[in-house]
């Protein structure tokens, strides 16, 4: 198990936004945290209220957003127009080109969510858009598949060969994990044992195939576990 620790992530701070790279973004380059496998993006974002980030384009990105808490309002040039709220899951296939922006739904409430950049398995596709919901009844004590390459038992679709599981976790509550390649464990909220080490808030793990992994709630706690080819 390998860890990478909160405090030890690139920062930017552009007083609408403050915002926490686990991997090289715009002016954060650390050519020892580049991505991991197919994994580019981690940033965890926190926008103030009536802010956000206005129409700009990608391409050939898969794009995963997953709110914490507040909720966000997405627009894109497919004529997509939809809000994301916690348990939500949203993933924009940005393929040949799609211009989008996104702003805090709310004008005085805080937006705090995560922003995930997946590189894709072939670039060219036309783009297009997925949302679904994941009540957080289906992820208590539990590893909810929310991502797969196929779209499995009811999880959102996505262009690459990779699963996603979102678990929440009280004190003393853990789940068995499912079989995985490369893993990359991030903490999302909360603190948790993994592997007999306290993860908090922002702290991630990378494993190798077949290393077990472990996770044990501290506190109530929100983890992400990515399974990479």
């Amino acid at each position: 198990m390998i860890l990478r620790r909160a405090n030890d992530r690139g920062h930017a701070d552009h007083g609408w936004l403050r915002s926490r790279h686990t991997f090289s973004f715009a002016h954060y380059f650390d050519p020892e945290h580049m991505g991991f496998r197919k994994l580019r993006v981690i940033n965890e974002d926190r926008v103030q209220g009536g802010a956000g980030f206005g129409t700009h384009p990608h391409r050939d990105m898969e794009i995963i957003s997953y709110v914490l808490s507040g909720a966000m309002a997405h627009k894109d040039s497919m004529g997509h127009g939809t809000v994301i709220r916690p348990g939500d899951v949203q993933r924009m296939s940005a393929g040949t080109g799609v211009r989008h922006s996104e702003f805090n739904h709310s004008s005085d409430e805080e937006l705090h969510f995560l922003q995930i950049w997946v590189e894709p398995q072939r670039q060219g596709i036309a783009p297009s858009y997925e949302q679904k919901c994941f009540p957080a009844a289906q992820r208590q004590g539990e590893w909810r598949l929310v991502v797969s390459a196929e779209g499995r038992d009811g999880s959102v679709s996505v262009n690459q060969d990779v699963n996603l599981y979102a678990g929440l976790f009280d004190a003393g509550e853990q789940a068995k994990v499912p079989a995985l390649r490369h893993a990359w464990l991030h903490m999302a909220r909360g603190e948790a044992q993994v592997n007999g080490q306290s993860l908090s808030a922002g702290d991630a793990a990378a494993f190798e195939p077949g290393e077990p992994i472990e996770v044990v709630g501290i506190e109530a706690s929100e983890v992400l576990l990515f399974d990479l080819a």
